[in-house]
């Protein structure tokens, strides 16, 4: 926990609460249900919580910012994300109901009311977003496909709507992004730049907007 607090001091004492429950909350979960690696469990809040909120250190959002959370898995970034956004609406999608059965059970834990978390497949979602927020799930060329028509036109907050992918920024990533439309308007953020643990030096953040 003091790693979260370590970059973000404006934590209020709820969140600051909630943060710490996730410990508990994911190995009991992860003891049943495989959604962290168990060699990397330890690494909780560095390596997934603390990532998930490196996009809160490039977008602060605005009260009733829509969120969609694509291949969410366990909850990441979502859970953390909602946690840090009170007041931003955040419905997480997996295909694997198992892991969504954690999200359910981890966000009603928290008592997180601006959370909805459902087993879905992209193409069966149907509603509009501002952003969509994706962790390692696929190539840039299928995200593209995959929010087509999801995400609305009219901005409202300081980035423009679009996708937030957290990816590896290996060399690969720069054929992914030459692959893309967009690639000319992709904002990519080091990971590095923003914290110094070991972890984040092959790590960043891709803004695309759409």
């Amino acid at each position: 926990m003091e790693i979260i607090q370590k970059y973000f001091e404006d934590l209020s004492p709820k969140q600051i609460q909630q943060f710490q429950q996730l410990d508990n909350l994911y190995r009991e979960w992860n003891a049943k249900i495989n959604v962290i690696s168990r060699k990397d469990i330890d690494n909780l809040y560095t390596n997934h919580i603390l990532h998930a909120l490196s996009i809160a250190k490039v977008i602060r959002f605005k009260k009733g910012t829509k969120i969609l959370d694509l291949g969410t898995g366990g909850g990441f970034p979502g859970i953390p994300l909602a946690i840090f956004f009170p007041h931003t609406e955040f419905y997480l999608v997996d295909s694997i109901a198992k892991k969504i059965k954690v999200v359910n059970a981890v966000a009603e834990a928290l008592g997180l009311d601006n959370v909805r978390a459902e087993q879905k497949r992209a193409e069966k979602v149907k509603e509009k977003f501002d952003f969509v927020t994706v962790r390692a799930v696929a190539r840039l060329e299928s995200l593209m496909i995959w929010t087509k028509g999801l995400i609305h036109q009219d901005d409202k907050n300081d980035l423009t709507n679009g996708i937030l992918a957290l990816k590896g920024d290996f060399p690969q990533l720069k054929e992914e992004i030459a692959s893309v439309r967009q690639r000319k308007q992709i904002t990519k953020y080091a990971l590095s730049d923003l914290f110094e643990e070991e972890f984040f030096e092959t790590k960043c953040l891709l803004h695309i907007p759409c």
